[in-house]
């Protein structure tokens, strides 16, 4: 026999239907431990309990009980009476042997619960049980699945409930084989899990099956559900699984998936034919669902293709009516066009008279309901929300690229100095650049996932792509401001202080200014990466999150700053025109071509953040005035003016920049003409303006006002330094 501890504590509950209490030492006369060996067996097989002259229903509790197995046929002497096996809080059982829960016709429940030494159920220990209703094995130290395909459980509602046995890594196939042919529930939670192989669940059919909370639960092989019936409810809560089998779908009708953030991508929506209720961790998941109708079965749905015609022809009735059957199977009125008629064949007379026909349930079936369901900030729909937005990005997205690349192109290439204005433009066109690739990226996802973005949504808003394109529009945005009110200020400082050449910004100046801005816009593009608001919250990937205070701030501090170099830039090119403005030596036509080139690049400042700026602090202090939806407007048609406009307003609409494009090009051959053009009035500026002694001076005198206006509109066709040449 057994090795084990001399000493063996048990506990016997006995349950009598109907007889009285037994009044002697039940540990004696049934189980009993003899050289460490547990023993249970009657006095006299089949008799009753000494002192009890009724039949007896015995339920066996065993708790810290110090033997190290339970050995085969344990319980032989006690098959027919015994209903109920309690194992419990041992610290010595480590095995239970084959066929130690043997033929016990009576038993209806067996429980193994808090034996976490128990390290090895052989096979076949759970053998021909046929009123076996609950067999629960949990917190154990068991290292493979227990074989339960010997139960023959003839039961219906058969529970096996197996969780807490944080070292059984896999479910085999056809592992629940032959444990019962009636509908049955499986709950095999809180297991160490990671993997269900092929036709595990093979030869079973499964009501519910709840595998919730085994969180290294990653794979459930596509075929783990073939040769089963069901399940109808499957619940897949607080997992690592990352996607569903393919096969076996079909039957579930309630699909619990909470807390398992893993799973991003749902299978086609074609395998939840029965699907009435789903409760899910993303709210994009439920609006695959959000057009499905119940499949509800329906004779007349059969026979007539047009069913649906009649229900929208035919008025309904208030909620607390139904149509008369007369009235709702008039079908030959249904196919009138068709001169079909089925009022012989299929009358109100076939149908038992007590039975209303009720409008809703057959022209309204019911949805499928879905939780969570899609709030505000990612409403059920793509990216871009309007097909001509989808059109208009990659437009957009593709002039800002290439404009500011050419334009940065041509700056760094040139072979003149670099100036503080081309400085500022360099820095302007990068800004705006790093704007387009943010416009191609939301593009190009969205053309990717059109028409099944719910099935990516997840992947996209907490995956690195969105991230980067967060990152990339904030940064642009912020620094594309910034350098749009440097360049402002530079201008207004410029033409201000036209005669005082000690004042002039130099390039030393323009370097640490925007080394500032640098620092300032990646700050502010790395605080969402950083927790403070996120780049997750909508599908366009801003940061919209204002849950919290500092998230509220940060924003608000934003939008703020955005509507100040706003204000600025205004102020500058208004003291600018009021600068340069002088009736009696600015021509007329001069002075309204001054006005225009400031009324236009107000007006696309304007444009790009007034509305944005509205908007954008409305919803900043929790009172929005315009969704997602309608904020995707804005994205596409506001938000990248500046990045489009500026290229062409700031660079290549000026005489300096074609002057270079054209150099530039006559390198690989082309528009030479042009270049040497441009070659020679260089050349005949320069001698024109410069003295010999490479000093710079003045030709004629020439008022404030002059020297004023030529800075503004040349300013960006100086070739020379200022101490070589003077602006003519």
């Amino acid at each position: 026999m057994v090795n084990a501890p001399v000493f063996c504590l048990l506990l016997l509950f006995v349950c009598l239907s109907p007889a009285k209490s037994v009044q002697i030492d039940p540990c004696k006369q049934l189980c009993h431990c003899n050289e460490g060996t547990l023993r249970c067996q009657w006095q006299t097989p089949g008799s009753d309990l000494p002192g009890n002259s009724t039949k007896t229903s015995v339920e066996l509790s065993f708790s810290h009980i110090t033997v190290k197995v339970i050995p085969s046929r344990i319980f032989k002497g006690l098959r027919d009476v015994v209903v109920t096996i309690l194992i419990s809080e041992s610290h010595s059982l480590e095995k239970i042997e084959a066929n130690a829960f043997e033929d016990l016709p009576n038993l209806t429940e067996l429980l193994i619960r808090n034996t976490k030494h128990l390290v090895h159920i052989e096979h076949g220990a759970f053998s021909n049980l046929p009123r076996l209703k609950f067999l629960s094995i949990c917190n154990t130290g068991i290292r493979a699945f227990p074989d339960v395909t010997k139960v023959l459980s003839a039961q219906l509602n058969f529970i096996l409930e197996i969780y807490d046995n944080l070292h059984i890594t896999t479910i085999p196939p056809n592992a629940f084989q032959r444990m019962n042919n009636e509908p049955l529930t499986l709950k095999l939670y809180r297991n160490g899990f990671v993997d269900i192989k092929s036709h595990a669940f093979n030869g079973t059919k499964l009501d519910q099956l709840f595998l919730n909370d085994n969180h290294n639960l990653e794979i459930i092989h596509n075929d783990a559900f073939k040769g089963a019936t069901g399940p109808n409810r499957l619940d897949i809560s607080s997992t690592a699984l990352k996607c569903l089998p393919s096969y076996g779908l079909e039957p579930i009708q309630v699909l619990v998936a909470e807390s398992s953030y893993l799973l991003k991508k749902l299978p086609p929506l074609d395998r939840f034919v029965e699907l009435i209720d789903a409760r899910l961790t993303y709210p994009s998941h439920c609006c695959a669902f959000r057009n499905m109708r119940l499949k509800e079965p329906n004779s007349l749905l059969l026979l007539f293709e047009n069913f649906t015609k009649q229900c929208d022809n035919t008025p309904r009735k208030h909620s607390n009516e139904t149509q008369s059957k007369e009235e709702f199977f008039n079908i030959s009125s249904w196919h009138e066009d068709e001169n079909i008629s089925y009022t012989d064949t299929f009358t109100s007379d076939n149908f038992d008279d007590e039975i209303p026909v009720d409008y809703d349930y057959i022209c309204n079936p019911k949805k499928l309901t879905c939780i969570p369901e899609p709030d505000a900030f990612n409403p059920c729909e793509d990216i871009m929300g309007y097909d001509f937005l989808r059109v208009l990005i990659w437009f957009i997205s593709i002039l800002a690229i290439v404009g500011n690349a050419v334009v940065l192109l041509v700056l760094l290439t040139s072979h003149y100095k670099l100036t503080v204005p081309r400085f500022l433009m360099c820095n302007l066109s990068f800004a705006d650049f790093c704007m387009g690739l943010y416009l191609l990226l939301i593009a190009s996802v969205d053309s990717q996932t059109k028409s099944q973005y719910y099935n990516h949504a997840i992947d996209w808003q907490t995956g690195s792509g969105c991230s980067a394109a967060g990152f990339f529009t904030v940064f642009s945005s912020e620094l594309s401001v910034y350098t749009l009110t440097v360049i402002t200020l530079e201008r207004w400082h410029t033409i201000t202080y036209a005669m005082q050449l000690d004042k002039k910004i130099r390039l030393r100046h323009a370097v640490i200014i925007m080394c500032g801005g640098w620092v300032f816009s990646l700050l502010i593009a790395l605080l969402p990466l950083l927790g403070v608001s996120n780049y997750i919250k909508v599908s366009i990937c801003l940061p919209m999150d204002i849950e919290t205070t500092l998230s509220q701030t940060y924003i608000i501090i934003i939008l703020v700053l955005n509507v100040v170099a706003f204000i600025i830039i205004c102020v500058c090119y208004m003291k600018i025109y009021i600068a340069v403005q002088n009736p009696e030596l600015t021509p007329i036509n001069q002075d309204t071509k001054i006005a225009k080139k400031m009324a236009v690049l107000i007006f696309t400042d304007f444009t790009c953040m007034a509305p944005i700026s509205f908007f954008a602090i409305s919803a900043a202090f929790k009172v929005p005035l315009i969704t997602v939806t309608n904020s995707k407007i804005l994205l596409v048609l506001f938000y990248p003016v500046n990045s489009c406009a500026n290229p062409f307003l700031y660079a290549i609409f000026t005489k300096a920049f074609r002057r270079d494009f054209f150099l530039l090009m006559s390198k690989f051959g082309c528009c030479k003409t042009q270049a040497e053009l441009y070659r020679v009035n260089n050349f005949s500026a320069y001698t024109s303006n410069c003295r010999i002694d490479h000093s710079c001076g003045g030709i004629k005198k020439t008022s404030q006002a002059d020297v004023r206006l030529t800075t503004f509109d040349c300013q960006y066709s100086t070739v020379h330094d200022t101490n070589n040449c003077k602006e003519g």
